[in-house]
């Protein structure tokens, strides 16, 4: 394993900081250094930039992102045990670390950024990593304030980002990161490269979000697609229902044929849906 910097070994912060994973905080760390580094490259170079990292704990992708240029690294840690371990670093990297105790799905990234472009390189905890991409995905307004993303998932939940239409794992997720970004795998990650080791196969993926996405209000987005893959075996004549419109005429204007079913729906399709959704409920107020 590649020495990035003169800092303790990763099991030698681990232990003298009483740092076991905790599964309620989704915690699994990544102890390879040279793996943290493929991630923290895996977005383009980092001169100049500064990083958004979600739970870092013990620190390695932390060091990774700053031992390959960094310009200054944000990072957000819900788990008090790990603050002291991620001082250590911030020694060690003068001015180029600045740690953000509490949560990440209440960090306002926006004021804490003050007008400068940002992009997100995590490890993410388990647990809250779909809210934070939808978060991120629906963040408004747009361009966001991030450059593009690289996050870690389990595989399942990867595949499920990069679907295409008619791709067994497409749904909500892959229409709201098909609006507005391009996704793709860049890598994948055994369960031997963390501490402890999951059950399961991660991926790291990279989002860069368009300039000119599709118009669309990103909450009548999310609700289409929630009513439509909530029951993806039925006809969206049927699962759309539970929006509480006339879904024969809403099929109709937006050209979609109400015996189709959600994962045979183009991202445009959706957005289509949506758009016209937004103007119904509008009207009704």
């Amino acid at each position: 394993m590649a020495q990035i910097d003169d800092l303790p070994p990763l099991r030698d912060v681990i232990q003298r900081h009483g740092l076991s994973a905790k599964k309620s905080l989704g915690q699994n760390f990544l102890l390879d250094l040279n793996l943290t580094a493929r991630i923290a490259r895996a977005g383009g170079a980092l001169d100049g930039v500064t990083v958004l990292e979600v739970g870092p704990g013990p620190g390695g992708l932390t060091r990774a992102l700053l031992a390959e240029g960094a310009h200054r690294v944000i990072a957000i840690e819900r788990d008090d045990r790990a603050i002291e371990a991620l001082q250590e670093i911030a020694a060690r990297y003068p001015g180029r670390l600045q740690i953000v105790p509490g949560d990440a799905l209440e960090f306002d990234a926006r004021a804490a950024l003050t007008g400068e472009r940002a992009r997100v390189v995590a490890n993410l905890p388990y647990n809250i990593a779909t809210a934070l991409l939808i978060g991120w995905l629906t963040a408004e307004p747009w361009p966001p304030w991030y450059d593009r993303l690289v996050l870690m998932f389990q595989r399942e939940v990867a595949e499920r980002i990069v679907a295409k239409v008619g791709d067994k794992s497409y749904g909500r997720l892959a229409v709201l990161a098909g609006w507005r970004c391009e996704a793709k795998i860049m890598f994948d990650v055994a369960p031997t490269a963390f501490v402890p080791q999951p059950k399961v196969t991660s991926s790291v993926v990279r989002l860069v979000p368009r300039d000119k996405p599709l118009a669309c209000d990103a909450v009548a987005l999310q609700r289409v697609t929630e009513a439509a893959f909530g029951q993806r075996r039925k006809m969206l004549r049927q699962s759309l229902k539970s929006l509480g419109v006339d879904t024969t005429a809403l099929l109709a204007e937006a050209g979609i044929e109400p015996t189709a079913r959600a994962e045979e729906i183009a991202v445009e399709g959706f957005v289509a849906l949506a758009n016209i959704f937004a103007g119904q409920a509008q009207m009704r107020v």
